[in-house]
């Protein structure tokens, strides 16, 4: 490793960003010296291949693993030395199962695994809709963990389980030896009281959940340990390397990357999943919001996520496999430019429909949903993603109105954060549904949101929330929508559609970034 990094330079912090298709390592230097320094560089991706063993769909957790371990060698061969930290998200709801002596009792089970069907009706049984919605306040949804727990009530690796861990808290033992659970990524099991930030305990014990399964709370910005001895000799780095708690939930780290000038703000952050919604200082646990379906998930500094999940560009990205597959492969560039040539609104279909959940056939499946409500059937991959296109911005329209009239407050901007910030027609098409202007980007803003809690933690940073996004703001390249008007057009596109997405399973929506 370089000795001679100038002692001017910004420090390095490595951010562990693991989404459900791939996982990456970037290295950020972040800095509000001088007028300030935020940039970002991805030094490994790898990729994230669920795999089917014994008919259950499950993470190749060891892949994965091995994967964050190439990449903070790589991280430090790009930064010339140790970063000063690694933060580490990822996704929500899953978990594995350790025992007594640390070891993984079996790879953990894919959210999109089958094991919870039949299981809100269950817990149904014992909690009502509304009594579970009042502790929690989260959405129900059918791979929340707190149904993946009540399907594996009775089989042998829960029976034999000492420990739970989140997915990125199981990483972050993996490198450092000490086990804690992140808040937010925690608020999304369906067993935290958003109130307090503390285990709903009236929640589980009906349940027959073990909350001691556990390890204890941690919050973005406190320490989680150090790399281990063996950790450090795979990555080729030299210690001591601190791991820091960052919103390991990757949307709440996306959340802290929205470059928003003050409060009066909806954010979408976007990719295989849209999470459209309000950053609030206190939980909707209104009847209302849990018809509408509606989640508080906790953000970092003790915000609340107030936000609705849409299914997202997996849409879109379901249907280019089925392209490719059937030997139709599809650039997707020149693909969204012909979408674009396609007349506005149509067909669309409901985002949030749970018909559109599993994997397969997408495109033949929304060509069903557009025949069963009357509307124009698309046939070619260009009317496909239009119709996929207009369907997720009128998803988002609904979402950020939804969440305005139930939170009571008003906002004057919508941020798309995430994978289609890269998408000018989405951009575009979602500030024309929502009659309000669209700031596109950053792109990474998990790993933007992972580095600047670091530099926070580490001093390289100061200030409140406001303050890392006016640093970001700064430094990072946006793009600007205004919308164009038309929106009676969008109007009458939502009589198409079914009611808004109700918590009763019969519009289900994906709840994972």
């Amino acid at each position: 490793m370089r000795s001679d990094v100038p002692p001017t330079e910004p420090l390095p912090f490595a951010a562990v960003d693991l989404g459900a298709s791939s996982g990456r390592v970037m290295v950020g230097h972040a800095s509000d010296r001088d007028g300030g320094t935020l940039r970002l560089q991805e030094v490994h991706r790898f990729p994230n291949q669920p795999m089917r063993t014994a008919g259950t769909l499950r993470w190749d957790i060891q892949a994965l693993h091995r994967g964050v371990l190439e990449g903070l060698r790589a991280a430090g061969r790009s930064a010339g030395r140790a970063p000063a930290s690694i933060g580490i998200d990822t996704w929500a709801v899953d978990y594995g199962l350790l025992d007594a002596a640390g070891t993984l009792l079996e790879a953990p089970v894919h959210y999109r695994d089958a094991r919870t069907e039949g299981m809100a009706e269950k817990v149904a049984a014992v909690l009502s809709p509304q009594e579970l919605y009042a502790a929690t306040g989260l959405q129900q949804l059918p791979f929340n963990t707190i149904y993946q727990l009540t399907a594996a009530q009775g089989t042998s690796a829960l029976a034999a389980a000492h420990r739970l861990l989140m997915i990125p808290d199981l990483i972050a033992y993996w490198l450092t030896g000490e086990a804690g659970t992140e808040l937010t990524n925690a608020s999304t099991t369906q067993l935290i009281d958003p109130r307090t930030g503390n285990w709903a305990r009236s929640v589980a014990g009906p349940l027959g959940i073990d909350l001691d399964l556990f390890a204890p709370l941690r919050r973005p910005g406190d320490p989680a340990g150090r790399l281990l001895p063996d950790a450090l000799a795979r990555t080729g780095l030299a210690g001591p390397v601190p791991v820091t708690t960052v919103g390991s939930h990757d949307t709440a780290s996306a959340v802290v990357a929205v470059p928003a000038r003050n409060e009066r703000f909806a954010y979408i952050a976007t990719g295989t999943w849209s999470l459209a919604g309000l950053e609030l200082d206190v939980p909707v646990l209104t009847e209302e919001s849990r018809q509408a379906n509606f989640t508080n998930e906790l953000g970092v500094d003790g915000t609340v996520r107030y936000l609705r999940n849409v299914m997202g560009l997996w849409l879109l990205q379901e249907c280019l496999r089925d392209w490719q597959a059937e030997g139709r492969p599809q650039e997707l560039g020149s693909l969204i430019d012909r979408a674009a040539r396609v007349p506005l609104l149509r067909s669309v279909v409901d985002a949030g429909d749970p018909e559109f959940l599993a994997p397969g056939r997408m495109p033949q499946r929304i060509a069903d949903a557009c025949r069963r409500t009357g509307q124009p059937v698309p046939d070619s991959p260009a009317e496909v993603t239009r119709c996929v296109l207009d369907s997720l911005a009128l998803a988002h329209r609904r979402a950020v109105e939804d969440a305005q009239r139930l939170s009571g407050r008003d906002v004057d901007a919508v941020h798309i954060v995430g994978g289609g910030a890269h998408n000018a027609l989405l951009c575009q098409l979602t500030a024309d549904a929502c009659g309000l202007p669209v700031v596109a980007g950053p792109t990474e803003a998990a790993a933007f949101g992972n580095v600047l809690v670091q530099a926070r933690a580490t001093g390289a940073v100061h200030g409140e929330l406001a303050d890392l996004r006016a640093l970001l703001g700064r430094t990072v390249p946006l793009r600007r929508f205004a919308p164009a008007g038309g929106r009676a057009a969008w109007d009458r596109a939502v009589t198409r559609l079914s009611p808004a997405p109700q918590p009763n399973g019969t519009a289900q929506e994906a709840a994972c970034a």
